[in-house]
């Protein structure tokens, strides 16, 4: 695995990653690699995660010290230039990070000798009828659920432009795009439409298009389905919908999903893997699509997704299926599978002992 520079990304407010990225710095000078900090929460000037990446030698691997929002900081940066993410696990119940502090020096000697795995997990991106803006009066806006603020994004210039298609944004969302209320008394009033047949006309609290990886954050916070992170598809979601219909809508990678705000929405807030990123207006749309770029995460192994569900959930067993008083037995493999099953995404079967 060819690595010449590394880009990290540390949660400066807990001492263990600001730790971390001394060893990252150390092991970097060990093997003659370039290494970056790149600092994505107090620029002044709010450069674009392709300027993130420039201004750090487009690196090959980035590695983030931190929970999920600081992995998400690092998929905005790793999008821009197809690097590798490496997320050192320092949250409480997310999902995304890899590896404990304890095996960093491991895992990067891994992703040098290319002893790794590569997950690829969606990106959504968009296409909206005008460009975000951020108003100036903001602050009186957010008087609801107020998110950290970034500068809008801009347009794409490699993509074409106008028409009945709107305008291409450089947006990268890893969790999800989400249409929000600005305040408790109004509600978001849109028309939906999935592959371009519209489904229905809402007026709810929000209305979100996750990923599976996203999945499992606010979507499955608004009560929808949890998908495997390997899979592909977008999930809409509505949140607190004032009508009977409040089920989540799977659709397939290839199935976009628009949001129009109607004639008497109030203003809502698009919001961008947890970030605000502008507002929109009655009779604006957006677009929400499959990114065709994944994101490359470094994986040691198999991912674990459903033990660390069963943990970070709290998962208890029913105790009517308790009641003979046994647990369910271990999935327990000891042989390779048969050529019928050759193809399936199962635990590998450990070594016998020496």
């Amino acid at each position: 695995m060819k690595v010449s520079r590394v880009g990290v990304i540390v949660h400066g407010g807990r001492p263990e990653a600001v730790e971390g990225a001394r060893t990252v710095g150390a092991w970097c000078a060990e093997h003659a690699l370039g290494c970056t900090d790149i600092d994505v929460w107090s620029n002044d000037g709010q450069r674009t995660a392709r300027q993130e990446a420039a201004a750090a030698g487009d690196p090959d691997l980035i590695v983030t010290l931190g929970g999920d929002g600081t992995f998400l900081r690092g998929a905005m940066v790793a999008h821009a230039v197809d690097a590798l993410v490496l997320g050192v696990d320092l949250g409480r119940v997310g999902f995304l990070t890899e590896v404990p502090m304890t095996a960093l020096r491991e895992a990067l000697d891994a992703v040098r000798e290319g002893r790794i795995d590569i997950e690829q997990r969606m990106f959504l991106t968009m296409r909206t009828s005008c460009l975000l803006e951020m108003p100036s009066d903001i602050e009186a806006f957010m008087r609801y659920g107020q998110s950290p603020l970034l500068r809008p994004p801009r347009a794409r210039a490699d993509c074409e432009v106008g028409g009945e298609w709107g305008i291409p944004l450089d947006v990268a969302a890893l969790n999800d795009v989400v249409l929000e209320k600005l305040a408790r008394d109004r509600q978001v009033s849109a028309g939906v439409y999935i592959a371009g047949q519209l489904l229905a006309s809402y007026s709810a609290d929000a209305l979100l298009v996750a990923t599976p990886t996203g999945s499992t954050a606010y979507s499955f916070a608004a009560g929808g389905p949890i998908l495997s992170p390997r899979s592909e598809a977008l999930v809409f979601t509505p949140v607190a919908p004032h009508m009977p219909f409040n089920r989540s809508v799977v659709a397939a990678p290839d199935e976009p999903v628009g949001l129009r705000l109607l004639e008497r929405s109030s203003p809502a807030a698009v919001t961008i893997d947890g970030l605000v990123r502008g507002i929109l207006k009655p009779g604006d749309w957006i677009g929400v699509y499959a990114s065709p770029r994944k994101l490359r995460a470094v994986r040691l192994g198999m991912t674990d997704f459903y033990r660390r569900l069963r943990r970070r959930m709290n998962l208890t067993d029913a105790p009517a299926a308790l009641a003979d008083g046994a647990t369910a037995p271990l999935w327990s493999v000891t042989t390779p599978p048969p050529g019928d099953l050759a193809h399936l995404s199962l635990p590998q079967p450990s070594p016998p002992p020496a």
